[in-house]
């Protein structure tokens, strides 16, 4: 009798020990989102991914556009500095871009007219503009940024390394937000094809189709220079287009498309950014008060728009390509319609069109509160 005591005892034990696993298993935390932020800066888009509860940066990987390889990596070191996230690390990637140069971009303005903006290749602006003139720095220059430079250390891997190894690391897991040229991402792919289909998905910046401008005032008019007369031009894929050509026929799972389109309507204006200030946290105030205003919130969408699909208010499917050929429309975006693409390997991609900008702006704000 007393055996039959023990073992019915037992038993119970062990289903209401099975029992309060199940049910702590089913109260655990979800999984977070894993993503590498692949970019050209340190800004508002960094700082909305690192701060979502559920994501999971596991790098900054960077690359020259707006300003040289090694002064990008500067900024995002100080960047997480600022915010306090040097857990994340930075790891610097191409300097230069595959094919295209300073100099060769000089010799095509010669035939076709000065572009509007050249990132790390630019001396000052065409126009008169409202922005500040971007400040010239060669590629190897001695980094001494406005504020002070960083105390920590980009790793020792390279950038397009850290991408094949992260995605084989964690097939099927790793969603890419690449806000600047896509040197990174070719660059990697060729060295292993299987890198594209391993990631999650790609969710990029760039590009750009029919913009208009849709706020109706000085900054809004002097980046609309860019998109005027030549719709299908924009600086990230610009600065290298045979990397983005590459990007575009990489077989990714899902692409998601986030071109200058969306951007028109948004911008970030002194009351954003007073809103912005007066909602952040230690760390992330400092960082907004060197802000400059006026500009769209490009890679912000980029962001947005992957954190909560439901900011999307206009998207259409599309088959994408950049034009690499070395003449007038070198750099340009190339788009089809399923019916009408050539099939030379250019992807599906979903194109964000429109945003629900009052809610992205709220996302803004409790983010960087958080």
């Amino acid at each position: 009798m007393l055996l039959r005591i023990k073992h019915g005892l037992a038993r119970f034990v062990t289903a209401a020990g099975l029992l309060l696993a199940l049910a702590s298993a089913a109260h655990a935390a979800p999984e977070r989102r894993k993503v590498i932020i692949d970019d050209d800066g340190f800004g508002l888009m960094q700082v909305m991914l690192l701060s979502a509860p559920d994501v999971e940066v596991l790098g900054l990987t960077t690359v020259s556009g707006n300003a040289w390889a090694n002064r990008v990596t500067a900024q995002a070191l100080r960047g997480l500095e600022w915010i306090g996230r040097t857990d994340v690390p930075v790891v610097a990637g191409a300097t230069f871009p595959l094919l295209n140069s300073e100099v060769a971009t000089e010799r095509w303005e010669q035939t076709h007219g000065p572009l509007v903006f050249k990132g790390a290749f630019m001396k000052r602006w065409v126009e008169d503009t409202q922005q500040t003139p971007p400040p010239y720095h060669g590629p190897f220059d001695a980094v001494d940024l406005p504020g002070g430079n960083p105390k920590t250390h980009a790793t020792d891997e390279i950038a397009a390394n850290f991408l094949i190894r992260m995605v084989h690391k964690y097939p099927g897991q790793i969603t890419i937000v690449a806000c600047g040229p896509m040197t990174n991402l070719a660059l990697a792919q060729r060295l292993d094809p299987a890198f594209a289909g391993l990631a999650k998905e790609l969710v990029y910046m760039g590009g750009s189709l029919a913009p208009r401008q849709v706020l109706n005032n000085r900054a809004a008019a002097d980046f609309a220079r860019e998109f005027v007369n030549n719709p299908r031009r924009e600086f990230n894929i610009r600065f290298d287009p045979e990397a983005a050509s590459i990007m575009a026929r990489s077989p990714w799972r899902k692409i998601t498309m986030v071109p200058v389109d969306p951007s028109t309507a948004t911008q970030l204006s002194p009351a954003l950014i007073a809103r912005l200030g007066q909602a952040a946290r230690t760390g992330v105030d400092r960082f907004i008060k060197q802000l400059e205003p006026g500009f769209p919130l490009w890679d912000e969408i980029a962001a947005a728009v992957w954190l909560d699909p439901a900011i999307v208010k206009t998207q259409r499917r599309m088959w994408i390509d950049f034009e690499s050929q070395q003449g007038a429309g070198y750099g340009d975006t190339l788009s089809w319609d399923e019916a009408y693409h050539p099939g030379l390997g250019e992807q599906a991609q979903d194109v964000v069109l429109a945003i629900d900008v009052p809610k992205m702006e709220t996302m803004l704000a409790r983010l960087v509160g958080k």
